[in-house]
Order: C-alpha cells, then structure tokens, then sequence
C-alpha cells in the first residue's frame, strides 16, 4: 500500500483511466513513428534506387502537400466528435502504411507511392493533432491540462530516446520496409487504445450553414491573429521550428560529410541528448507552479534560442561529438520545459469550439514554413558552405525571443457554448 502511494507521488496526481488510455495511445503510436525513422528515404535509396532530389521531395513536398491537403480538415473537425475522428485517423495512416510493404511483397512498389502515402500520413497527422487537443480539453479539467501536456512530452522525448536505435537494429536486421509494418501496427493499436477511453461525448453545436464556406478554412488563422498572446506565440514558434529543422540537413553533411563523423556517432549526437527533453518535461509543472506559467513560457522560450548558434564552431572527433551533444543537451532541455507549457497556453486561450480549427492552422503553418526554410537553407548551404548556413540560422535564432508574448494573458472568458439551429 506504501509503495502504491510512492508511486501516485512520483507520477502526480492521477488523471483518470479515460486519460490513461489515451497516453497509452500516444506512446504506441509515437514509439512506432521512431522505429520507423528515417524509412522512407531508406527505402527510396536502396529499393527504388533514387537520387538526392527524389530523397529530398519525399521529405518536403510531401509535408507541404499533406499540409495544403489538411486545411479544410480543420473547420470539418469542429463540428464533430473527436475521438471518432481521432480513430479514423489513425485507419487512415495504418491502411496507408501497410500499402507499401504490400506493394514490396508483390514487386509494384513506385516512388510515386512513397510521395502519396507521405502526403496522406501528413494530412492525418496534422488533422489527428487538430482533434487530439480538442478531445484532451473536454477530457480533462483545465487544472490538470498541464501535468497531461507534460506526460505526453516526457513520453515523448522517452520513445525519442528508444525508438532510432531500436529502429536501426531492425533495419539493419529486416530492412527498412519491416519498420513500416511497425509503425503501421502502432496506429491500429493507437485506434483501439483510443477507442477504449470510452464516455459519452457531447455532439458540437451544429454550423448553420449546411455547406462550409471557402471563409470556413481561414477561421483559424483569424483566431489566432485576433489574441495578443496567440499571435506572438504563433510567429515564434513557427520560425523557431522552421529554422532549426532547417539546419538540420546541413549539420548532417558537414558531421557526415567534411567532418567523417560515423553514423552511429551522428545518431548518438542527437539521441543522446534527448535525455534533456525528458528531464525537461519533468520539470515544466514545478517551475510552473513556482514562477508561474508566463514567466517559464519566456524565460525557457528564450534561453532556447541561445543553443543553436554553438553548432558553427563544430569541429572534428571528440571535442566536435561533445560540442553537438552539449549544444542539443541545453536546445532540447529549454524545449522540454517550454512545450508543455506553450502547448497547456495555447489550449487555455482557445475556446473549445475554436480549437480545431486554431490547431490545425497552426500545424499547417509550421510545416509550410519549415517545408519552405529547409529548401531555402539547402541553396544557402550550396552558396555559403553548411557552417555557414547553419550560423546564419543560429543568429537569426536569437532574435526569436522578441516574438514571445509580453505580459501575462488575461484569463480567457468562455461563454457557455449554445447549439445553432439546424
């Protein structure tokens, strides 16, 4: 009974078994989404012989268009229940999936499979994301939106840690269409875990209009623009994701490049570091109960920004390993406190029946903008010399801090939600 009681304190207070299937869901599906990392341009490489072009469409055309694909997405969600939208999302992305080792097994596998089959997963993600904040809202107390952000970013970093090198092990035992199956798998077990959360859930106010309108789709943007402390959040976040995942490519040429980093040193100068995020995560309640929710949304989101810039002095053999590995430890600890906060914020300021459509406008924003970045910065990195890039990326980084919101948000009114007529 005692070690029960240790185990409640050490997790927190408890969020309900409906909360816990849903976790578990999470888990499954972000464990098998790391497995399978870096699959697709595997397979594009070694079974369908493509060049570095064909490999980079796959990795942005294929988040850009899943992106386009998802904004009507959003104003549809709203207007119906989420947990079965959250199950059809996950059907979607599993029958999605299993297309590509059937079309292996029997020889007919294109690259013009791999690019659609990313666009659908893409546009399922966003819309599944969209959902997901939406149903976490309605499932839980507002008190309790941060400890839940909190475990999802913790198991996040966990299956972060875990999943690449597991998933490289299997490569290299199975290939890289057995991940496939995996990461497939996951999403029907998500399916089911989700399913198994159970409850009634209301059926949202019905729109008046039968038809959604071509305004429909910008309602999220409208939103999120209309608020003093969406907005700024909205800008920040979106350059600070587009930057630094567009430095990314370019750190990988110049470690595995001019630099001869191993891959199995460049794997671990990345998932190492993720132990940050965990500890991170741990601690985003805490700090947040100490100093306050806007104080740590600032000061981590800031000292964030002031990492990144360190990978232009990456040098060679262990000094360079230690470098990376210290600059990713401090990027992914300051994001680890700052995500679930940002994300616990971002769902206090929307109202319920405006969460959909904000999310997925938001998840649509940042993928375009990283999607854009990452092709900009690859000319750059052509024009200048990765270092170089990647330093002018660090630089305009730590201007990103001046996009954080100012003052505290007042507390967001909420009026009790009324259905239309139909």
């Amino acid at each position: 009974m005692r070690s029960g009681r240790r185990l409640g304190d050490l997790l927190g207070h408890r969020l309900g078994p409906r909360f816990g299937w849903l976790w578990g869901a999470y888990g499954t599906s972000a464990l098998g989404t790391w497995l399978a990392f870096g699959a697709f341009p595997l397979i594009a490489i070694r079974v369908l012989h493509a060049g570095p072009a064909e490999v980079a469409a796959l990795s942005s055309v294929g988040a850009a268009v899943g992106a386009a694909a998802a904004v009507p997405l959003g104003p549809w969600v709203e207007f119906r229940r989420k947990r079965p939208v959250l199950i059809a999302m996950d059907l979607v992305r599993f029958a999605a999936l299993l297309t590509i080792p059937a079309a292996f097994a029997l020889g007919v596998l294109t690259f013009l499979q791999l690019l659609l089959v990313s666009v659908v997963v893409a546009a399922a993600d966003i819309t599944f994301r969209a959902a997901s904040g939406v149903y976490l809202k309605t499932l839980l107390p507002a008190e309790d939106l941060l400890v839940a952000n909190a475990r999802f970013e913790s198991t996040a970093w966990t299956t972060t840690i875990i999943g690449p090198p597991l998933g490289g092990a299997a490569i290299g035992l199975l290939g890289p269409v057995a991940t496939v199956v995996v990461d497939a798998v996951s999403y029907l077990l998500s399916a089911l875990g989700i399913r198994a959360t159970g409850g009634d859930e209301p059926r949202p106010g019905r729109r008046k209009a039968a038809r959604m309108r071509a305004g429909d789709l910008l309602d999220g943007w409208r939103y999120i623009l209309a608020d003093s402390t969406l907005r700024p959040l909205f800008f920040n976040t979106a350059l600070f994701n587009g930057l630094v995942m567009a430095a990314e490519p370019l750190l990988a040429v110049l470690m595995l490049g001019r630099l001869g980093f191993a891959p199995w040193q460049y794997g671990l100068a990345f998932a190492a570091p993720s132990i940050g995020g965990l500890l991170g995560s741990r601690l985003a309640r805490p700090l947040a109960t100490r100093f306050g929710q806007h104080q740590v949304l600032v000061t981590a989101g800031a000292l964030r920004a002031i990492w990144p810039v360190g990978l232009a002095f990456l040098g060679p053999g262990t000094g360079g390993l230690l470098l990376v590995m210290g600059v990713e430890f401090g990027l992914i600890f300051c994001c680890g406190v700052f995500n679930p906060v940002y994300t616990t914020c971002r769902l206090e300021r929307t109202a319920t029946d405006r969460v959909a459509r904000t999310l997925s406008a938001w998840a649509v924003t940042t993928k375009a903008t990283t999607a854009l970045l990452t092709a900009v910065w690859g000319v750059l990195g052509v024009l200048l010399g990765p270092r170089t890039a990647i330093g002018l990326a660090g630089v305009l980084l730590l201007a990103t801090p001046l996009l954080l919101p100012r003052r505290a948000p007042a507390p967001l009114s909420e009026p009790e939600p009324t259905p239309s007529p139909t």
